[in-house]
């Protein structure tokens, strides 16, 4: 690639977050800047030679840090400064010389390609040097990404990545190595494409500086993902549900993600079985958590899981409610009032509460093995049809 000629069209920058990596950012730079002088450097608040060495740069743009904030400062500092300087994209690359700025134009030809995505540059995690723990953390990662995101990724911690930066969220709560998920996640929640792209990959024990703090940071990236996990399992996958709905229309909806889906018949059963279940039984507030952690740990149809633990939806309610206190009856020997005579608040299910948690339990599980096998025999008689035609 000849240098920036390529890349100014596509008005790009290089961000380059550093952090005391005295024995390698000369190297970084130099080679970067053989494939753009269009560079912003964060120096991160380093008390090692990093100043000296960056005064010899003059061509790029300098961003100084009195005191060390966080790679995820960093990054998002950057990011301001590029989009205050007009740029559209910016690629991120590590200072600690584990990557090769000859893969920039490698994102460059990817983003002609593929349109507005952010790119991940993907390591050989299995190749010779790599630490075992960068390998651990990186599956780690990856698992948390998908079940958030339902994205599956080879690699979601590498440093090396483009950003288009019109579309990633302008806000962050992150500042420190948990930023580099948090941005990835939010961003695939507001539809950009996320994707993973080849890279080359150098670890030098002799020269790399590694400033991720086990303990400390392990914890921090835990808690983002709790939290991340629990947005999406009550706000982003019911939103993404409804607006799959509303888009393709109930019909076109039932055919494409239950008839037609690629899931078994028994998986799709079983999916409507626990559906029901949960939307049963008296986890009231949890329904949606509950059935959409257990559809992912036992890898069941989420979509299908949810739809029917809406059998519980308020005009349901009383019915679900008399009907669990009736099934009680027969295990407590509590009379339950006529249907008629009922109130259905708070203070009535508190008197009577064994016997509703009992019976919804036992109604839970009737129902759910009433609608599975009912889904599984019409799923069946669907299938036997088609294959017929």
């Amino acid at each position: 690639m000849e240098h920036p000629t390529q890349m100014k069209p596509l008005h790009f920058c290089v961000i380059v977050p550093t952090y005391n990596n005295r024995k390698t950012l000369r190297r970084v730079l130099d080679s970067v800047l053989e494939q753009t002088t269009e560079v912003i450097v964060v120096n991160d608040g380093s008390t090692d030679e990093t100043p000296q060495i960056l005064a010899d740069y003059p061509q790029i743009t300098l961003i100084n840090f009195p005191q060390n904030q966080g790679k995820g400062m960093a990054l998002r500092e950057g990011f301001k400064k590029a989009m205050a300087m007009g740029y559209d994209y910016a690629i991120t690359i590590d200072s600690d010389g584990q990557h090769f700025a000859t893969d920039i134009p490698i994102f460059v030809e990817a983003i002609q390609e593929t349109g507005d995505a952010l790119l991940i540059g993907s390591r050989n995690m299995k190749q010779e040097g790599v630490p075992g723990k960068s390998s651990f953390g990186n599956n780690f990662s990856n698992f948390w990404f998908w079940f958030e995101t339902g994205i599956r990724m080879n690699d979601t911690q590498s440093g090396f990545r483009a950003y288009p930066l019109k579309l990633i969220p302008k806000r962050y709560v992150t500042n420190k190595f948990e930023f580099e998920i948090e941005v990835i996640v939010r961003s695939a929640w507001k539809g950009v494409p996320v994707k993973n792209i080849p890279i080359q990959i150098l670890y030098d024990p002799n020269e790399r500086v590694s400033h991720f703090r086990p303990f400390k940071d392990f914890t921090r990236i835990s808690i983002l993902n709790t939290v991340l996990v629990a947005i999406a399992l009550v706000y982003i996958k019911p939103r993404d549900l409804i607006r799959k709905l509303k888009k393709k229309g109930l019909k076109k909806f039932l055919l494409e993600n239950i008839l037609h889906n690629e899931d078994s018949n028994t998986q799709k059963a079983l999916s409507i079985a626990l559906g029901v279940f949960i939307g049963v039984s008296p986890l009231w507030g949890f329904h949606t958590i509950g059935v959409l952690f257990l559809a992912v740990l036992f890898r069941l149809n989420k979509v299908i899981a949810y739809a029917f633990s809406n059998v519980s939806i308020p005009p349901m309610i009383p019915f679900l409610v008399y009907g669990s206190l009736k099934m009680g009856e027969v295990f407590t020997g509590t009379a339950t009032p006529a249907f008629s005579e009922m109130t259905f608040d708070f203070e009535s299910l508190k008197n009577n509460l064994t016997q509703y948690l009992i019976g919804s339990f036992i109604l839970a599980s009737l129902s759910a093995v009433i609608f599975g096998l009912a889904g599984y025999l019409i799923l069946t008689f669907f299938s036997t049809f088609r294959h017929k035609k």
